[in-house]
């Protein structure tokens, strides 16, 4: 008996699949980077509300590590970042 061989992907981005945290970080480098083809392409990889959630959680992540390298409050960071006044 002869059995059939499943035909694979050849790319792997075809079959892999993307964590909420994967997903935020290539949409906010591509945002950062002006390529409109890795932001849409990740935002397929997870639901709108995951992705969102990975956002902000990669905004919360980046001003407390901004705050305690620049040794200031994550509100003096967040502001800055905004271009609004600090004080």
């Amino acid at each position: 008996m002869r059995t059939s061989a499943r035909v694979q992907p050849t790319d792997v981005r075809e079959r892999r699949t993307h964590n909420l945290f994967e997903a935020a970080a290539t949409y906010i480098a591509a945002r950062a980077e002006n390529d409109q083809e890795r932001i849409e392409e990740a935002t397929t990889w997870v639901p709108a509300d995951a992705l969102s959630f990975g956002v902000s959680e990669l905004a919360r992540r980046a001003v407390v590590a901004l705050a305690r390298e620049r040794d200031v409050s994550p509100t003096v960071v967040a502001r800055d970042l905004l271009g609004l006044p600090t004080d």
